[in-house]
Formats: C-alpha cells, structure tokens, sequence
C-alpha cells in the first residue's frame, strides 16, 4: 500500500517503524481463506468420480477381454481439471501385453468412456482424457506424476 506524505507521518507518530502490514484492516488480514481447501476438494471428488466410472466401464460393459484386464491406478489433472492423465494397469500375462494395440483399443472407446464419465459427474464439460498404460511387469506407484511414461 502506497503512503503519502501525512499518512506516513501519523502512522510514524503512533509506532517506531512502518511495516508492510500496517495501515490494513485487521479483520481483512485475519480473515481465513477459504477457497484453497474447496477447489482442491472438488478436483480430488471429480477424480474420485472418473476413476470409479472408468473402472465400472472397463470392467464390465466392454465386450473387449483386453480392456477388461486394465484397472484404473489413479487419476491426475494434466496440466489442470480439463485434462485428465488416467494411469492404468493390465493385468494380461507378459507375453499378451502389448501396449499398442491397447491404446489403439481405448483409443476407439475413448468416446464411450467420456460420455459415461459426462453421466456420472455434475460439469457443464467432459474433461478430455489422456492414457498411460503400465505392463504386468512395472511397478505402478500410486502417483502419475512419478510415474508417467
């Protein structure tokens, strides 16, 4: 907050030194902010959501065997809520596993997939969904960010 002359006068009066807090008003200062904890809770409930929904959809309304054997490891905005990163992984044998032709496959679904996903969350839009696929063998951490390919 920028200070004139006379306002820096009376504040110096009453105190030794001005400080960058000084001269704001306290119930602003101390007011708590509420918004940081109710955006991350509502992100947190629409990845909850989407991975529910896509596990429902993989499971069992595919006829496909192959995306039936992919189950949902976690959900992450990429970069924010509009895209999501979904990590999954197959549970297919290690000679089975061939990650082309599964993305090839979910690539054909991926339009079911979102409007499941549009039926089951409360947005006015579908977030847009990118896949990272792991194999029998890799070892998937719970986090997509470590662990993206």
């Amino acid at each position: 907050m920028a200070l004139d002359k006379r306002q820096r006068e009376q504040m110096l009066a009453h105190c030794g030194e001005i400080h960058p807090e000084d001269g704001i008003d306290p119930n602003e200062f101390f007011k708590p902010s509420r918004q940081r904890g109710k955006s991350k809770h509502r992100s947190q409930q629409l990845f909850h959501q989407v991975a529910e929904t896509l596990e429902f959809v993989l499971s069992g309304e595919t006829n496909d065997e192959m995306l039936q054997s992919l189950h949902v490891v976690s959900v992450a905005p990429a970069p924010d809520a509009s895209r999501l990163l979904v990590a999954l992984h197959c549970d297919l044998p290690a000679e089975a596993f061939d990650r082309a032709e599964l993305e090839s496959r979910l690539a054909r679904q991926s339009g079911r997939l979102r409007c499941a996903i549009a039926a089951a969350i409360t947005r006015r839009k579908t977030p847009v969904l990118a896949f990272a696929i792991f194999g029998p063998t890799e070892i998937v951490n719970d986090s997509i960010e470590e662990s993206a390919p």
